[in-house]
């Protein structure tokens, strides 16, 4: 969110664009828009896990044509939802230069994300934060991870992974593609400096619908 909620269906091309306080891992400035048709993806018999997921957001990622329809606004952040696998959710997001979804973790959904354009940095928390109970902690010196994302690259994470998702090109759009499952039933939003990690809120479906 580092990126960017309705039902698992994708949204009807001819719907109006709606403007959420913010997407599941969208910074505050961000625009949505209709989508175009979904790819098409076979119902899975049983529920989708992180291998499933990372097949689907790699495969849709390498749709080209499904890529450049997306609009590209230089300004915040473009998404738009996708149809995932098996009731997963699941969004195409366009990244401007120079944004990122700040720190965040996806609660007790499991996911996968691939870059289909551009190139994104991942940095991330090799840790599980505590539940509740606290507002802020001292993250030790050996937790931190990074990792760069080219178009086609791209990983899966477990429950409670915490995250920060960025486009640091100067002068160049990412898009990418990302899939959680069970649907994201909240989002927890932390701010950082140094190693100290503070909660400011938490965020649930019907703050980004």
């Amino acid at each position: 969110m580092s990126v960017p909620s309705a039902s698992p269906a994708a949204v009807a091309a001819s719907q109006p664009v709606r403007t959420p306080v913010s997407s599941p891992v969208s910074p505050s400035v961000s625009t949505p828009v209709s989508p175009p048709v979904s790819p098409s993806v076979s119902t899975p018999v049983s529920t989708p896990t992180q291998a499933d997921l990372l097949d689907f957001v790699r495969r849709t990622a390498a749709d080209a044509d499904l890529i450049a329809s997306l609009p590209l606004d230089p300004e915040g952040r473009t998404w738009v939802r996708l149809e995932g696998p098996g009731g997963s959710e699941a969004w195409l997001i366009g990244w401007p230069p120079g944004t990122g979804t700040g720190w965040h973790d996806h609660a007790e959904s499991v996911g996968a994300f691939v870059t289909a354009a551009g190139e994104l940095k991942e940095n991330s928390l090799a840790v599980r934060l505590p539940a509740d109970g606290w507002k802020t902690l001292e993250l030790t010196d050996d937790v931190d991870r990074a990792r760069r994302l080219p178009a086609g690259k791209g990983r899966s994470f477990g429950r409670h992974h915490v995250h920060e998702v960025l486009n640091e090109s100067a002068d160049q759009h990412a898009i990418s593609v990302h899939a959680y499952y069970p649907p994201l039933p909240q989002i927890r939003r932390f701010s950082r400096s140094g190693p100290i990690l503070r909660l400011e809120q938490v965020e649930r479906p019907e703050d980004w619908q």
